[in-house]
């Protein structure tokens, strides 16, 4: 290892505050990245799903313009304006072009850095919870792979296995060595977590004759059980219904959101699992004494 690097993980070791402020500016920059996940990842799912379509009907698609995380490179939808790296500084290049296209003066959507913001805020929150240490770094990627999934399930209502699948996989592996729990209670934890929004799921559509919930909202709760174990689910399942009770009427109130209409339970599910990185101990105590 070079002996810069070396000595800029001693000073990241040494000192807890410059860590910190180290950690926001990464999640900032990471924050950056998710908002290219979070727009491009599904398109790139219906263009899979299209590709596929065409070649059981003999129709090829290998002249296909390549569109994935990197290729094209990012522009204005409006005015096709390239986006340049000096626009592309996480929040600030939005207040310094006052949230609009340098090219055509559209309005950009503040999501994007908000996006950007969360994410280093939560990224710096989790290094001073756990300090300098692998269970950061492991926590730091749990936190990514939230937010990628809370906002492609407000856009679009699905839950990629591209991300749900590999966060499970990571949770049992992470927990090998007894990282967040134990390799029982992971295992446990996935199968469980899995198993009881299946079960509502089945229960529900028996009932009313109507589908509940999606396969990917099963896959994410996995996840959450592979991360902290069985022990937090019932924890994690009544903060997200909770939290999804809470905010479903306020949108009804306002009128936001039509009585009919499905809302995605993975934002709420992606609550729980933040409240259970930071909060593990004391909610299963709560209710344990564990």
């Amino acid at each position: 290892m070079p002996d810069f690097i070396f000595e800029f993980l001693n000073l990241l070791r040494e000192n807890p505050p410059f860590f910190i402020g180290f950690s926001v500016l990464l999640g900032l920059l990471v924050g950056s990245f998710l908002n290219v996940v979070i727009h491009r990842l599904p398109r790139m799912m219906e263009m899979e799903w299209h590709r596929n379509c065409a070649e059981l009907q003999g129709i090829s698609t290998e002249n296909s313009p390549a569109y994935n995380l990197v290729k094209p490179r990012s522009a204005c939808p409006h005015c096709k304006h390239p986006i340049t790296a000096l626009e592309n500084i996480p929040v600030i290049s939005y207040l310094f072009l006052g949230g609009k296209c340098r090219g055509c003066k559209t309005h950009i959507s503040l999501r994007y850095p908000l996006v950007e913001a969360a994410t280093g805020i939560l990224t710096g929150l989790v290094s001073w919870h756990f300090g300098y240490s692998g269970m950061a770094v492991a926590a730091w990627i749990f936190i990514f792979a939230l937010i990628a999934l809370t906002f492609i399930d407000l856009d679009t209502q699905l839950l990629p296995d591209d991300i749900t699948l590999p966060l499970l996989w990571l949770g049992l592996l992470y927990n090998l060595n007894t990282g967040f729990t134990d390799l029982e209670s992971a295992v446990v934890g996935a199968a469980a977590g899995y198993l009881t929004l299946w079960s509502v799921y089945w229960l529900f559509k028996l009932v009313t004759g109507k589908e509940g919930m999606g396969y990917g909202d099963f896959k994410l709760l996995a996840a959450l059980g592979a991360w902290f174990g069985w022990q937090l689910l019932p924890a994690v399942i009544l903060l997200s219904s909770l939290a999804g009770s809470i905010i479903g009427i306020i949108l009804i109130v306002s009128a936001r959101q039509g009585r009919g209409k499905p809302m995605p339970f993975g934002p709420y599910l992606a609550l729980g699992g933040i409240a259970a990185l930071f909060f593990g101990n004391q909610l299963s105590q709560l209710y344990l004494g564990t």
